[in-house]
């Protein structure tokens, strides 16, 4: 099979590689750097761990989720949020929106909580949360656990299994 005309499969992923907790190690060489039984990839900057197949780059959650699923989504996100744990378990279809609720809280954060804001010039804490892109407005309050609990609730309600909440 030519280079060019190669599509990744669940089947050729089965054939090449064993996944191990959260590991893909090699069942078969495939290149010069390629030993049968040692583990696959390597942990890039950005905190993925990566390979090349056939001279194309690849990410080892992405290749693991094809192996269990038969297909790739358009994202695949890690539910703890750990990069390099590569478990099934931690993996999940997701796509750009329902990606971004999963996110850390601001490092410009002041209120120390996630969607909480300090209003200077009302001296009250506002709660404000993405939906489905727009930003939705719920409430100013005194009390700042307050506020903290209404963004928790309502990241829940409005984020469902993709809320963080830290």
């Amino acid at each position: 099979m030519s280079e060019t005309n190669f599509t990744l499969t669940k089947e050729y992923l089965h054939q090449v590689f064993e996944y191990k907790d959260g590991h893909l190690y090699y069942k078969e060489k495939t290149g010069q750097r390629s030993k049968i039984g040692k583990k696959v990839g390597s942990l890039a900057k950005t905190g993925y761990f990566s390979t090349t197949i056939k001279k194309r780059p690849y990410l080892i959650h992405r290749l693991i989720f094809l192996m269990f699923y038969g297909y790739l989504p358009k994202q695949v996100d890690h539910i703890n949020n750990n990069r390099a744990d590569n478990t099934i378990k931690n993996l999940r279809e997701a796509d750009n929106t329902t990606n971004q609720w999963n996110v850390k809280i601001q490092k410009n954060n002041t209120s120390g909580y996630k969607n909480v804001s300090w209003v200077k010039k009302d001296k009250r804490y506002k709660v404000e949360i993405a939906v489905n892109k727009n930003k939705k407005y719920l409430g100013y309050f005194e009390d700042l656990e307050l506020a903290d609990l209404v963004a928790h609730e309502a990241r829940d309600l409005y984020h469902g299994k993709f809320a963080r909440h830290n």
